[in-house]
């Protein structure tokens, strides 16, 4: 005698709820913009909104004394800027110095990547060692090369003497004060650079300087072929940055000699001075935005044609 056993019916899964699926589909949403929200609330508070709060104060006659006095002047601003002769004097010398100090500085930092990326006893402090000008406070790097170039106990008329050379004038003179200038901006700077040159070093392929070698090819020419091919991406990088930072240039003119107006000339008065003494020396904030913006295109513009320069050369590379 069997004895049939009815087994139960298997439970089936309810129905996914529509509001959940919609509350999970809204956070997969919404959640990658509350990561990076705290990123541009920043950048809108302290970065955007006193970009555009410039351009409409660079509109105004605006007073340090009388902040809440406006006066409208549309581009006034902009084209006294553009008939003042020291504002032209400011821009040709922020250029000068830029050269100056960006030409050496990249080429000095690129061979000193190339010793560092050889297998050296030691690298690792050498790597730190170069960085250590980085580090250093600006204000103490300029306060000490101010000594250096000293015109009547200086070491480097000091040096000078011991070759026969008359002493220079570095704090008077227009070519002599840049150089210094430009000096102190080197010496902070290249450690920095060389180290970004070593890491791009680093990611270039092994398998490229065997195969350089054992076509016969010398450092030299591994260095030319090999080396500078794979760093063009971080050289423009590199250069782009120094652009921005030369344009910006502040604290060591300011601290050379410790005149907002770049010597008793304006010799190597910078962009950056011109708008200090313009906005904290004559109290005039409508005309320092002024500058400010006019800094901003500035730097637009040579970072487009850095760029553009790049694409260009990358174009031909990749017809050949």
């Amino acid at each position: 005698m069997t004895v049939s056993v009815d087994t139960p019916p298997a439970r089936t899964a309810p129905p996914p709820r529509p509001r959940a699926e919609r509350r999970t589909r809204l956070l997969r949403r919404v959640s990658p913009y509350v990561y990076i929200a705290p990123f541009f609330t920043l950048f809108a508070a302290f970065g955007l909104f006193p970009l555009i709060y410039t351009a409409y104060v660079s509109l105004y006659r605006v007073e340090l004394q009388t902040p809440d006095q406006m006066e409208w002047r549309g581009l006034d601003n902009y084209t006294a800027l553009l008939s003042d002769s020291y504002f032209w004097t400011a821009l040709r010398n922020t250029f000068s110095i830029g050269v100056l100090s960006t030409v050496p500085q990249l080429l000095m930092a690129l061979g000193l990547a190339h010793l560092l990326n050889y297998k050296l006893r030691g690298r690792t402090f050498l790597r730190v060692a170069v960085l250590l000008p980085y580090a250093t406070s600006v204000a103490a790097a300029t306060l000490v090369f101010a000594q250096l170039f000293g015109r009547d106990f200086g070491l480097i008329n000091w040096v000078l003497g011991l070759v026969g050379l008359s002493p220079v004038d570095w704090q008077s003179g227009t070519v002599a004060s840049q150089i210094a200038v430009s000096t102190i901006v080197t010496w902070r700077w290249t450690g920095y650079n060389a180290l970004i040159y070593l890491a791009g070093m680093q990611s270039i392929p092994g398998e490229l300087y065997e195969a350089a070698q054992i076509d016969g090819a010398s450092r030299w020419r591994q260095f030319l072929h090999v080396t500078l091919p794979g760093l063009r991406p971080t050289i423009l990088f590199t250069v782009v940055v120094s652009t921005i930072g030369a344009t910006q240039l502040f604290g060591e003119p300011l601290l050379f000699e410790g005149s907002i107006s770049g010597g008793i000339s304006h010799q190597y008065q910078t962009l950056g001075l011109y708008m200090y003494e313009q906005g904290w020396g004559y109290f005039h904030l409508g005309r320092a935005a002024a500058i400010a913006w006019i800094m901003f295109v500035l730097i637009v513009l040579l970072v487009s044609v850095n760029a553009a320069v790049a694409r260009r050369r990358t174009r031909k590379e990749a017809v050949r």
